[in-house]
């Protein structure tokens, strides 16, 4: 059984890191849309100001790097919070399916960006053609 409370010398921000990293993950199912996509978008715009043709890989590369982030948090905040050298573990299968869920998630993005629901917005159209 896993103990949530923080064990003695604890520091909140481990904590604060989780949730973070939660919010950050593919493991949530409303945090794509509030939270990565956006992200994601900015990312891509801000690439795609260098080049149009940066937006797509731009707002998968942001996804990514977001989603990666959010894992690596809870990873690491989870593993400090609830293990300590008692536990015997395997962290490492468990941040590979963590990996591999955020990839399923790029693919959808990908998607998205193909199909043309998601795309620079004009303005930022405009300013490439100069």
């Amino acid at each position: 059984m896993i103990n949530w409370r923080p064990l003695p010398g604890q520091r909140w921000h481990w904590w604060l890191l989780l949730v973070l990293g939660y919010l950050l993950s593919p493991l949530s199912w409303w945090n794509d849309l509030f939270v990565n996509l956006p992200l994601a978008y900015i990312f891509g715009c801000g690439l795609s100001l260098l080049s149009e043709k940066l937006f797509a890989p731009g707002m998968i590369l942001g996804y990514w790097l977001s989603n990666l982030l959010g894992l690596l948090l809870m990873h690491r905040a989870g593993w400090k919070i609830t293990v300590k050298e008692q536990h015997q573990g395997k962290p490492h299968r468990a941040m590979l399916i963590n990996i591999l869920t955020a990839m399923g998630y790029t693919a959808l993005v990908v998607a998205l960006i193909l199909t043309g629901v998601l795309k620079p917005p004009p303005f930022i159209n405009r300013q490439a053609g100069r």
